[in-house]
């Protein structure tokens, strides 16, 4: 035990981050390149309305996945090895339910019709308003984990019905972007009673006419975004937390994800429906994290209706580390992905055959 301590001493010393706390520092300078991240995006793609090519797409795409993954290193470099395995889990948890999120943007998209070179910003500012938005929850959910161990068995249970909810629809609906979008309560509410205009003007949000401002279907195409992508946080946030306590890896994991979905959304949209067992895939994603959760909660069990409020122990098969979690959810990834793959092509074969 003293060796781990003079370890994590000497880490301190020569990186500046403690194994358990990170420097106010670290956290400003963070969030403030983040922050200019999403300003380059707006400067770069956002303020001239086009729509991206596939090669630009690509091209930013691969970018932003390759600065998440040097970022990871950097945690891995100047943190440690756990963090850095944390963070990669995380990582790919969150864009993988990001990419699922996408079904949606598209159907979101399709149903207000909004231009195809005004959609970048509508998507941008939809993600940055998400981006906070999860940065408030992450503060919260880190709260309630520090002083309620309980909080755990809420996160698990439900993160189960989240999985069991998600297969059932998978596999009844399968999932499509030709769904009909039904607006929430919050957008619906602005809809009634903003005065908007009929059409869009171009990408602005607002407009003045006569005198008197009027807001246009991008704002309300925005807000439907922004709470759509909230919404997703639900079961994306208790997720990570089932790989990491460290609310950094936690929301530099949201934050990465949520950078380039912009550009993933003009790559990918076109093959989203070949997709079909991603749901499936992220049903037993959620699910296994949601057990690894419940088994922690079991562990640090406070509860005074179960075993008189003392934690119980389990056994050590149940205990699964990072790295195991990490290819565990690979593993899923992978196999969904190739079996979607030579679904949507047996479909694709079995339509031509019939014309």
């Amino acid at each position: 035990m003293d060796q781990t301590l003079s370890e994590a001493t000497a880490q301190t010393a020569v990186t500046g981050i403690s194994p358990d706390v990170v420097p106010t520092w670290v956290w400003l300078a963070t969030i403030g390149a983040i922050a200019a991240l999403f300003v380059f995006d707006f400067l770069t793609h956002v303020r001239k309305p086009h729509e991206p090519s596939f090669k630009e797409a690509a091209i930013w795409s691969t970018f932003y996945m390759t600065l998440a993954m040097l970022f990871g290193v950097g945690v891995w470099y100047f943190w440690d090895r756990d963090h850095g395995v944390e963070y990669i889990a995380g990582f790919i948890t969150e864009k993988s339910l990001s990419v699922d999120n996408l079904f949606v943007f598209v159907i979101i998209m399709k149903s207000f019709m909004v231009p195809r070179a005004y959609q970048q910003k509508a998507l941008l500012i939809g993600i940055v308003i998400a981006l906070v938005m999860r940065g408030i929850f992450i503060a919260l959910g880190a709260a309630a984990i520090e002083r309620f161990s309980w909080v755990f068995y809420l996160f698990g249970l439900f993160l189960l019905w989240t999985a069991w909810k998600l297969v059932v629809e998978s596999l009844k609906h399968g999932k499509s972007t030709d769904e009909e979008y039904e607006p929430n309560a919050l957008v619906k509410y602005f809809q009634r009673h903003l005065p908007t205009t009929s059409d869009f003007r171009g990408n602005a949000l607002t407009v003045v006419e006569n005198g008197k401002r009027f807001f246009t279907p991008m704002f309300i195409v925005i807000i439907a975004l922004g709470m759509t992508d909230l919404l997703f946080a639900l079961d994306s946030i208790p997720a990570i937390y089932g790989l990491t306590d460290a609310p950094y890896i936690v929301f530099t994991a949201n934050a990465f994800a949520l950078l380039g979905l912009l550009q993933l959304y003009f790559l990918i949209g076109g093959l989203l429906d070949r997709l079909v067992y991603l749901g499936i895939g992220l049903s037993l994603i959620l699910a296994f994290i949601g057990l690894k959760l419940i088994v922690h909660a079991v562990e640090a069990n406070t509860l005074p209706f179960l075993n008189g409020g003392q934690p119980i122990e389990v056994p050590g098969w149940m205990h699964i580390e990072i790295e195991q979690s990490l290819m565990v959810i690979v593993g899923i990834l992978v196999v969904t992905t190739v079996a979607s793959l030579l679904k949507s092509r047996s479909l694709a074969k079995a339509e031509r055959n019939d014309t």
